[in-house]
């Protein structure tokens, strides 16, 4: 392998070396990736499975959304359920003095409740000709 000034050399010398560099680089990159490839096909070829090889969990059952408890009266788009760690603006202001029932988002009022639950009914079977399906 030759050595190389590279300080003394002229710009297109150095370009040609470049380009020469990044060629080899590329074919190397290249030929381990398709190394790698064949050997992962080896280790998990379908329908089998290597002695010591750990199955992946399934994924987490789905949780309903957790509707949020406390709100931020200074951002009120910044809000909390409850759970996990205190955001950083509840924190700072719990240090201030103030109490967690503060920042408490009220619940809707009885006639609100009763409002939302008459329309989040499902529609019965027979759709709305009701007496069809008592018949």
């Amino acid at each position: 392998m030759k050595r190389h000034d590279l300080k003394s050399m002229p710009v297109d010398q150095l370009w040609s070396l470049h380009k020469l560099v990044a060629s080899v680089l590329a074919r190397k990159i290249l030929a381990e990736r398709a190394r790698l490839d064949q050997r992962l096909r080896q280790l998990v070829e379908p329908d089998t499975e290597p002695p010591n090889f750990k199955k992946m969990p399934h994924a987490r059952r789905p949780y309903p959304q957790v509707f949020p408890k406390y709100r931020n009266p200074a951002q009120p788009s910044e809000t909390w359920a409850g759970r996990g760690k205190q955001p950083r603006w509840l924190t700072a202001e719990l240090r201030s003095g103030k109490q967690l029932e503060d920042f408490r988002i009220q619940p809707p009022s009885d006639r609100a409740r009763r409002r939302n639950s008459r329309t989040n009914r499902k529609m019965p079977e027979g759709g709305l000709n009701r007496s069809a399906c008592r018949g």
